[in-house]
């Protein structure tokens, strides 16, 4: 497929498709309901369901039981949906079955949410947060890889502006390398023969097996996959004009691309300012944004809520001053068009923060 102008909610669709997704499951709130659309349109196509579930509740249901079967399956929703999902969400983890969930959220408010969840329990999502439309594309097919890979859960977190933004993208299945079998998988074979395949997010063998794992057992095991998970998912990040740098702001998703434009006017004026975008929410790249930290002496973060990846950004640089710099910024529908989100706010927001930093 060429490169061709598409909307990112068709290019996210179609890149779900290519990666060879089976079944998609949710229910319609924009800018989520976009994808759906698509996903209603294309899969059927490539001998996939799609399904307008009643609820959140019931379309995470359909797509688990769809992941059990080793499909690749997917479902989502904006945050407010993800709030209903929650707790299967956890039981997911438990259960080790992989999923793709998209938050195509309204603002940056749920980055707690996907970050450290509503659930119950010891559990963690792998969290991919795009910023353009060929990212989004790369990022979603690289969802079911790593779900694939680690039999968890991995969140996608998009937006408004992504699902809406046309931008020229070449749509095309992408090779991350081999991957498990999945052995573990409900496939109807094993039934009836005593030993029998069970995905349970209490159990993982029959109670009469002769080898018996209680459940307190069971969720003790979640403590060292989600250290494995952390150790073996490669953290990404996005840096630019750190060289000189002495001061650095740090944003995420489609704020990052506004603050990034920001960050290279001033630097076209010769204000010594950097700029780190985290990919990866989680794991969070802790050192790409201490030593960017460290060098240049102080930093800034831009969200569009009242600071929450800011405690990420402190935690991965404790000696380095961190201030907020950004701020909860809705349009009249509460769909996070961010009227404060301005390239010229954003410059004048980085320049007074780094001569109140200068001035101390």
């Amino acid at each position: 497929m060429a490169r061709q102008l598409m909307e990112g909610s068709e290019a996210i669709a179609r890149a779900m498709v290519g990666a060879g997704c089976k079944f998609f499951a949710g229910y319609p709130m924009t800018p989520f309901t976009e994808v759906l659309e698509h996903m209603a349109d294309l899969l059927p196509e490539a001998g996939g369901v799609c399904i307008n579930a009643e609820s959140e509740i019931e379309a995470v249901g359909m797509a688990w039981g769809a992941a059990a079967t080793g499909a690749r399956a997917a479902t989502g929703s904006v945050g407010q949906g993800l709030s209903l999902m929650q707790e299967s969400l956890a039981e997911i983890c438990f259960a080790q079955v992989p999923l793709v969930v998209l938050n195509m959220a309204r603002g940056q408010g749920d980055y707690f949410q996907a970050t450290r969840g509503g659930g119950h329990g010891d559990y963690q999502h792998i969290v991919l947060a795009p910023s353009t439309v060929p990212e989004a594309v790369e990022l979603i097919q690289l969802a079911f890889h790593l779900s694939d890979t680690w039999r968890n859960p991995v969140m996608f977190m998009g937006d408004y502006y992504l699902a809406h933004v046309n931008e020229a993208v070449d749509v095309q299945p992408l090779d991350f390398g081999p991957l498990p079998e999945k052995d573990w998988a409900l496939r109807g074979v094993t039934s009836g023969t005593g030993d029998a395949n069970i995905v349970s997010q209490v159990f993982p063998v029959k109670r009469n097996a002769e080898e018996w794992v209680t459940y307190g057992q069971w969720l003790e095991a979640m403590a060292p996959r989600i250290e494995a998970m952390k150790a073996g998912v490669e953290p990404r990040a996005e840096t630019t004009h750190l060289d000189g740098a002495e001061h650095v702001v740090v944003a995420y998703g489609t704020a990052g691309r506004f603050v990034k434009y920001a960050v290279h006017l001033l630097r076209e004026e010769g204000v010594p300012v950097g700029f780190v975008r985290p990919i990866t929410l989680w794991p969070f790249p802790d050192e790409v944004v201490r030593q960017a930290g460290e060098a240049a002496g102080s930093m800034s973060v831009y969200e569009l809520n009242s600071g929450q990846m800011i405690q990420d950004v402190r935690l991965a640089a404790p000696r380095v001053p961190v201030e907020f710099i950004g701020g909860i910024s809705y349009d009249e529908a509460g769909f996070g068009i961010a009227p404060e989100m301005k390239v010229g706010k954003i410059v004048e927001k980085i320049r007074a923060q780094m001569e109140r930093t200068l001035t101390r």
